[in-house]
């Protein structure tokens, strides 16, 4: 039997209904007071949902009874800074719990990580998994978390573990809702009106689900693939959502020194509402930096071709054109 950890998150969810599309017997891990995603919805009956947290060891022991495969895609995620170090602990020591008990019970793992825990090329270089984020220069709370997390995978490989690791660059897909990367593009229907200088990549969630199943399925081992479908500039993604979704595309270029005031701004505004900052410092400065994926590593190991970026673009604002993210 398999299990999915984080399954009521965008990707977990799509990984889990992209498993039983297949004919897995599937378990899923959940909170007490996680809500069920609607992509899932129609497949509850065959799906045993147990509550599981990774910090709870007990319960994580008692989810992993009779299972053989384990796809890790449960993590915090947060932009507040009172949740820095709680963030970090969290994630690093659930990861590092179900190591263990992965060790112990000979479980192959495929762990979800990030593009966020890959370091940085030499200027005109792709970036490729032989790069390493250096901790000591890193403020970001939550890429620590999936870089230390990353070295508890590496850990237990160490201790005879039977994993993979993949780091996915921004995820987007139609079951995001206006949460996590939706945000941007219901930003974008309301009206954008400045675009940032940089380059990231993104990716179809489809596609890290496929990638996932597909490294799962193979003999391979101790190896990290990033999952990266095209490398775009700010500017031509924010104006091909623009003209899909039948709006004006952002005109103005949205300076280093204007992303400073809006984080800072919108850190002031997060503290006196008690809710999470729109952007933080290191969003805001990672706005005009160009980051640049090689995703030959993946395409060669497993055979894989990316859906083309635009695709995923169209599918996205087709749904939100019908009222419905399905």
């Amino acid at each position: 039997m398999i299990l999915v950890t984080g399954a009521t998150g965008f990707l977990g969810a799509e990984l889990a209904k992209e498993l039983l599309l297949r004919g897995n017997n599937l378990r899923c891990t959940k909170r007490a007071s996680s809500t069920l995603p609607e992509i899932l919805l129609p497949y509850s009956a065959q799906i045993e949902w147990v509550e599981a947290d990774l910090m709870d060891l007990f319960a994580l022991e008692n989810a992993l009874e009779g299972i053989t495969q384990v796809y890790n895609c449960a993590a915090w995620v947060s932009l507040k800074a009172a949740d820095k170090e709680p963030m970090i602990l969290t994630n690093v020591k659930g990861t590092a719990n179900l190591v263990d008990l992965c060790v112990e019970r000979n479980i192959r793992m495929v762990h979800t990580s990030s593009v966020a825990a890959v370091g940085e090329a030499k200027p005109g270089e792709q970036i490729t998994e032989n790069h390493h984020l250096d901790p000591t220069t890193e403020e970001d709370g939550y890429a620590i978390s999936k870089l230390e997390s990353e070295m508890e995978v590496w850990r237990g490989i160490a201790e005879g573990l039977d994993a993979v690791i993949v780091n996915p660059s921004i995820i987007i897909g139609t079951s995001a809702g206006i949460e996590g990367s939706g945000q941007l593009f219901e930003t974008i229907r309301k009206g954008l009106k400045y675009y940032s200088g940089g380059i990231m990549g993104f990716v179809d969630v489809q596609d890290v689900a496929k990638c996932m199943i597909l490294l799962m399925e193979s003999n391979i081992t101790a190896e990290r693939f990033i999952i990266n479908a095209e490398n775009r500039a700010y500017q031509q993604i924010f104006n091909e959502i623009a003209t899909c979704l039948g709006v004006e595309p952002p005109k103005k270029l949205a300076r280093p020194w204007m992303l400073e005031v809006a984080w800072r701004g919108a850190s002031i505004w997060g503290k006196v509402t008690g809710s999470d900052p729109s952007i933080d410092k290191t969003s805001a400065r990672a706005a005009s930096v160009s980051r640049n994926f090689d995703n030959s590593k993946i395409k060669q190991a497993v055979n894989f071709e990316f859906k083309p970026l635009s695709d995923s673009i169209r599918e996205i604002c087709e749904s939100y054109r019908s009222g419905v993210q399905v």
